[in-house]
């Protein structure tokens, strides 16, 4: 995997001394999940209602790799833009990609490439394995804050811009790879994002202000 490419494609920046870089599995996952969470809970521009409903996305998107993509390895890379209130987070693997994922459920057989992104932020649409919840909470976020997402899968690539969504073609991409450009300046509930169903500021507060070693989501 390009590393270089996708800091210079999705943060713009040259050089990675100023990004941060990790690798997961399934041993690594909390461990690298609480790091990175941990780093950027000291960033004081980060509103706490964004790290918290954050908190949440940003471990069912790591699991979404090690679940969905058949591939053991996922690489991180996060760069927080303390001037521009700008957090730019990219999840990638090398995986089965989007497409051929869901097309492991009967109901979307015979799906499209372009269809299937547009299909994967909407409720309980799933490949079978988990509920479909973690890219629609995601993509929630993403609208509660009013920033930016795009998934990038095979030949295309969904981009959404505050309420605007579209799935364009795009240069081939052998897996997945989730980029979040979110506004951390934004006053939002955290608990909205996940339309209620879980307590994700009780949840966060367990896990990073109590130091409590109990399971992950």
């Amino acid at each position: 995997m390009d590393v270089t490419t996708l800091i210079k494609r999705y943060v713009g920046v040259e050089t990675t001394s100023s990004v941060s870089i990790d690798v997961f599995d399934r041993d690594t996952i909390d461990a690298v999940y609480r790091r990175v969470i941990g780093v950027l809970k000291g960033h004081l521009n980060i509103e706490l209602g964004v790290l918290q409903a954050l908190s949440y996305c940003f471990y069912e998107v790591l699991d979404n790799v090690l679940i969905h993509a058949e591939k053991h390895l996922g690489t991180i890379i996060t760069y927080n833009d303390e001037k521009r209130h700008e957090l730019r987070i990219v999840v990638a693997d090398d995986g089965i990609g989007v497409h051929q994922s869901l097309k492991a459920n009967e109901l979307y057989r015979f799906i499209t490439e372009e269809e299937s992104l547009h299909a994967v932020i909407k409720d309980k649409v799933t490949d079978g394995q988990g509920l479909g919840f973690g890219l629609y909470a995601t993509y929630l976020l993403i609208k509660n804050t009013a920033s930016s997402f795009e998934i990038r899968s095979g030949n295309h690539c969904l981009k959404m811009n505050g309420d605007e969504i579209e799935v364009v073609e795009c240069e081939y991409w052998q897996g997945t790879i989730v980029y979040m450009q979110l506004r951390t300046d934004v006053d939002i509930d955290p608990n909205a994002v996940v339309e209620y169903r879980t307590d994700v500021e009780d949840e966060y507060d367990i896990m990073f202000n109590d130091n409590n070693p109990s399971e992950l989501w």
